[in-house]
């Protein structure tokens, strides 16, 4: 169902890299040069480690890549998947329609006082999603309704 996912060897590199800083495997790396970052896909269960008491392990990681980090926690369901990319606490409910044309799209519903926190400044972090869910189950688009 998601499309056949490849790495550079720059992804890959840097995967090693956050294996060596935080002691823990990513699934997925993504370069995103229009946000100036990099995102790593977790497991659940790796997440804290990851982050490190107090972020500490996440900061040395953006120092030693001289780049923000974002990481977004994995799951098979591309509801669950998506609401993860954009902050679970601030969504309220998330579905994946097909078109008639066979593309999906995800349809996202937040509560007006939560739709900046989970667009993120300047869309940064619908574009998370954006990127994410294209790349593991073909959602082309994501649309961020409030209720």
């Amino acid at each position: 169902m998601s499309p056949e996912i490849k790495l550079t060897s720059e992804e890959l590199g840097l995967m090693a890299v956050f294996q060596n800083v935080t002691g823990v495997s990513s699934r997925d790396c993504v370069i995103d040069p229009a946000g100036d970052r990099i995102i790593f896909v977790l497991e659940r269960e790796f997440m804290g480690q990851a982050i490190g008491k107090k972020g500490q392990t996440i900061a040395n990681l953006e120092e030693v890549l001289a780049k923000p980090i974002e990481l977004v926690e994995y799951s098979d369901d591309p509801k669950e998947f998506i609401k993860n990319a954009l902050g679970t606490r601030n969504v309220i409910d998330a579905k994946v329609n097909e078109k008639a044309d066979g593309s999906r799209v995800g349809i996202v519903t937040v509560s007006m006082k939560n739709k900046g926190a989970v667009l993120g400044r300047g869309g940064r972090n619908a574009e998370r999603a954006r990127i994410l869910a294209k790349r593991y189950f073909g959602i082309e688009h994501i649309h961020i309704i409030t209720q």
